[in-house]
This record gives structure tokens, sequence and C-alpha cells, in this order.
């Protein structure tokens, strides 16, 4: 039952004289050395610049990105980023991304920002989960790219979801705006590692973690508010650690109203997902992780049990990648007006 996409039609690497020019601030994370990795090698941009996440940093080269990329990177210095990209992808902490992004506005430069800071629009609950982001610039729209091309084409900020909603809002949206569902919703989330950041913590300390499954955050990750934000109902999230290098897979449970068949779940998501190059259903085939590791694409399963009216979805991504920099290159795309998977496939 999977969507089937057309052939990829990405552009002949590009003259560099008509690249758009792409920077950097945040490049020695997770998400930020695979933004390396990926526009490196993307045939429409230049990487003009891969900055680290302070200014006082020393410069660094990423033996990982060897004969992938051979810059190396520097220290943040937002005069270089204004002079040097025409887009700015931002891979800091929220404060960080909060502080630096209108700078980079006021300035003349789009960006594309991977932190929480711009994602949710209702001030009360923006200033509970990101109390630095005063406010939303002009301009600035959520960057969930499927069925927001539209929105994200013309924007001066795009606020890049998290990789937890990403995968939850791909399974669910379509039920929900299909008006399939009651009631609450519960995502069960396991994660790898890297989803909690490169800097180390007993929580991701390998002696911790290795042999062990955790749930935290119960009722205090700001994810939480992001998803119920965009699926506008009630939602329990509880996220767990395992002991992975990277990847999220997400069993979602929920409620349908009366009479709601398993076709029509079936073609809510076909429908919505019609022509949706990241987006893979598979059905009652249920997902894994290792079918997406180090991709791009998210894999929706889904079982339903018409008689007790409930509906189990299987969502898994690369959390690095569609939970990240991936989707943060799609949304370049479809800014850049190309195909969204255009250094992607």
């Amino acid at each position: 039952m999977t969507v089937a996409a057309s052939p990829a039609s990405n552009p002949a690497t590009a003259p560099a004289a008509t690249r758009t020019r792409v920077a950097i601030a945040g490049a020695t994370g997770y998400a930020g050395q695979e933004l390396v990795r990926i526009l490196a090698r993307h045939p429409a941009v230049t990487l003009t610049a891969a900055m680290s996440s302070g200014a006082t940093s020393a410069p660094r080269p990423l033996p990982a990105l060897n004969r992938i990329w051979e810059g190396t990177v520097t220290p943040l210095d937002v005069d270089q980023l204004v002079a040097s990209a025409d887009v700015v992808f931002l891979a800091l902490p929220e404060a960080a991304s909060a502080e630096l992004a209108p700078k980079l506005l006021e300035r003349g430069v789009r960006v594309i920002d991977l932190s929480g800071a711009f994602r949710i629009r209702a001030e009360a609950d923006r200033q509970k989960w990101y109390p630095a982001t005063a406010a939303l610039p002009g301009g600035t729209v959520y960057g969930m790219t499927e069925g927001h091309q539209a929105s994200i084409k013309d924007a001066r900020l795009v606020s890049n979801p998290g990789c937890y909603p990403t995968a939850a809002l791909l399974a669910l949206e379509p039920l929900a705006k299909a008006g399939l569902l009651e009631g609450s919703v519960v995502v069960d989330a396991k994660s790898g590692l890297s989803g909690a950041g490169k800097a180390a913590t007993d929580r991701t300390h390998f002696s911790e973690n290795h042999g062990s499954v955790a749930a935290y955050g119960i009722f205090s990750h700001r994810h939480v508010a992001e998803i119920e934000q965009e699926l506008d109902m009630p939602v329990t999230f509880v996220p767990h650690l395992v002991p992975l290098d990277r990847g999220i897979l997400e069993t979602i449970y929920a409620s349908l109203k009366p009479g709601v068949t398993a076709a029509q779940v079936t073609e809510a998501l076909q429908s919505a997902h019609a022509g949706a190059p990241f987006v893979r259903l598979t059905g009652s085939d249920l997902p894994e992780i290792k079918h997406v590791a180090h991709t791009n694409f998210c894999d929706i399963g889904w079982k339903v049990d018409e008689a007790r009216r409930r509906v189990v979805l299987v969502s898994v991504i690369d959390n690095l990648v569609k939970g990240a920099a991936g989707s943060a290159v799609q949304n370049l795309n479809v800014l850049l007006g190309l195909d969204e998977r255009t250094g992607l496939l």
C-alpha cells in the first residue's frame, strides 16, 4: 500500500554563479553535521559557511565528512553569515535561535530554524515552553512540509517541526482532518540517544542506557504542545530513550467515531499523502526503524479494530534526517521552487 512517487527529478548540478548560498550555525551538533553532509552534495546550493554555536569556539574540521566537505567549522559570526548566505540554517539551542534569527531576518536573510523557538503560535504556551521567544517574527511559518508547501514557499522564517511531532502528525493529521477521531490520543514514542542532543548527561551515559529503556518527560515534554497545536485535540505523549544511536518509533493509540471503518482510515491516509515523496504508507505491514535509518522517509503502518472503534498506528523516522536536517532541506527545496527530493534522494 506504499505511496509511489514519480522518478526523482533532481536538477543537474547548477553552475556555481547561479547556486543559492547557504550557511549553517550550529554545525557541530548531530543535526548540524547531517545538514553539512546533505548540503555539501546538494546540486542547487553552495555551502559557504559552517559555524559552531559560539563566537569563541576554536575552528575545527569534521573528520566524518572528509571528502564530502573539505571546509572547517568556524566560530559563530553574524556578520559573516549575512555576508555569505541567502539562507541560513540554525541548528542551535532554542535560546540562541530566538536571539539570532531576528537579527538575520532584519538584514534580509531567510532562516530555517531547527530548534523549537518559533514553533508555538499561542503566546501563553510559547512563554511556558520557549520563554526566550518573546514574539514570532513576521513571515514565520510552521515547517511541516507535507501539506504546507504554499505557505513555506513565501516564508521568511521556516520553523522546522520537532522530531517526535513529525512522526506523530504525519500519522494523525490525516485522520483528525477527516473527522474520524474522537476523545484523546496516546503517543508512545521511542527515540535513539542522538535525539537527546550531543551534550553528555547521566541519562545518555553508555552504562546507564545500554540494555535499558527509560520513560521521561511525562506531562512535561515540550513537544506535546506542538502536537496538540497542530491536531487541535488532547494528546498524552510519553517519550522513551532506547539504546540506539538514531531513529524514532511511535505507537499511536486513538479512538474512532461510531461507524468509522478501516477503509475510511486507509482512504484518509492515502488521500492526504498522495504524491508525498517522503511518506510511505505500509498498511498492515508495520514499519521498523531500520527501514528508514539514514533516510528522509516517514513510514506509517496501521491496524483498525472496527468493533471496538480503535486504531493503532506505527510511525517511524530517522530523528536526525526526517526529524531534523532532512526535513529542513526539504523545506529549503520548497523555498527555492525545487523538487522536494533534490539533494535527498
